[in-house]
């Protein structure tokens, strides 16, 4: 299985205008392909590949970068070319590949196989035709490095991430299985009774980027201010983002790592916040949780832990009885409670749904708890700290993502 890390780079000044220079090289080569494909459409991929080699000739610029970085701008724009297709037998009204305008538009160096070496002892990350760049090496590689890519975020960050080919390693049977059911007062409730708090790291965040905001509209667009004041706001978005995946990957780590089945809703997130007028916090909330994210977190970590994610229809998690299956139409969003006028069931909705959700990717009986709000709530801090167990509120801790 193919798996990425991702490490923090810091280039010199003179290693960074290298970058930077091999970058815009890229950018010329992507362009002369494209052009020379919108001439002569009948080109294939061969024809643009040899394209490069005769373009060096003419082009010494381009020898100063390595020439597995060149082959990759080939794949990409073809890759691209083949996307637009696909959109276009699906019906999509699509223009033609645009060119790289500057050199903003064209911001990684990829290397395939070779022109890289990682040496662990000095801490460095040697790549061909550019030099030796410091790496902070967090945690170690597991498997082979089939290539790496060079990125700058828009904080001003330099990263590399690595592109490596792991063997899967299953974890220990647990012979437990979950339902779990996403929400925004709790972030996941489920079906062992726990409710795990939602950090609602916008609404944290919220008053900061509203205030970065009204300061960068005072400011005169492309001066020395501006661009600061950007940055500013950059880097808030940015730690945002960073909270919000590490929450997100320590707990889908703790699912995967306690439960050999893990049932879930498939959610469609543009439907549930589309045309609904007069709801933005609402909306804000559930985009806020990156729901999609977390279960594609858990897809991506079942693959090589030899777990089972099944994903379910969500109609009528939220308004079936989990005691007797009868549907109650009549249920608000405001109702917190779920009550059962068919049998008397009277149980958190929350829990109520992620039972159902247990029942409906199993496609068996669930024997529901007895009927209480909730089992046990798990607050942000236990959650970023490690110290989860579905047995006990001293536990060991949760290996990271």
């Amino acid at each position: 299985m193919m798996r990425t890390y991702k490490f923090r780079i810091y280039p010199s000044k003179r290693l960074q205008e290298t970058i930077e220079e091999h970058l815009n090289i890229c950018r010329y080569l992507y362009n002369y392909l494209l052009e020379q494909k919108t001439k002569n459409p009948k080109l294939n991929k061969g024809d643009t590949q040899k394209l490069i080699t005769e373009h060096k000739k003419e082009n010494p610029e381009l020898k100063k970068v390595h020439s597995k970085v060149l082959q990759i701008i080939n794949n990409k724009l073809w890759g691209s070319l083949k996307a637009l297709g696909k959109l276009k037998q699906n019906g999509h009204k699509v223009g033609r590949l645009r060119f790289k305008s500057s050199k903003n538009h064209y911001k990684t160096i990829e290397y395939n196989q070779s022109g890289f070496k990682v040496d662990y002892k000095t801490k460095r990350l040697k790549l061909s035709k550019i030099g030796e760049i410091h790496i902070k090496l967090h945690r170690k590689i597991k498997g082979v490095i089939k290539g790496i890519i060079i990125k700058k975020e828009p904080t001003g960050k330099w990263f590399a991430f690595f592109q490596v080919e792991e063997e899967p390693k299953p974890l220990p049977k647990t012979n437990k299985v979950v339902g779990i059911d996403l929400g925004i007062d709790g972030y996941a409730i489920d079906s062992e009774g726990n409710k795990f708090e939602n950090p609602k790291f916008i609404a944290k965040t919220l008053g900061k980027i509203k205030k970065v905001q009204k300061n960068l509209s005072k400011k005169v667009r492309g001066s020395n201010n501006y661009k600061k004041t950007k940055l500013k706001l950059i880097k808030v978005y940015d730690k945002l983002n960073n909270q919000k995946n590490d929450f997100l990957h320590k707990l889908s780590r703790y699912y995967i790592n306690n439960y050999d089945k893990i049932v879930i809703e498939d959610l469609n997130i543009k439907s549930m916040i589309e045309n609904k007028k007069g709801q933005k916090t609402l909306n804000r909330h559930i985009l806020d949780g990156s729901w999609k994210k977390f279960i594609n977190l858990l897809l991506y970590k079942a693959e090589g832990a030899d777990r089972e994610v099944i994903l379910i229809n969500p109609a009528y998690t939220s308004k079936k009885c989990s005691n007797c299956g009868c549907v109650v139409d009549s249920l608000k969003l405001s109702n917190r409670l779920f009550f059962c006028p068919n049998c008397g069931w009277n149980i958190d909705r929350d829990y109520n749904a992620s039972l159902n959700i247990l029942k409906s990717g199993l496609g068996e009986s669930v024997v529901p708890a007895e009927g209480r709000p909730l089992l046990r709530v798990i607050p942000y801090i236990k959650v970023i700290s490690g110290q989860v167990s579905p047995m006990s509120q001293e536990a060991p801790s949760v290996r990271e993502g």
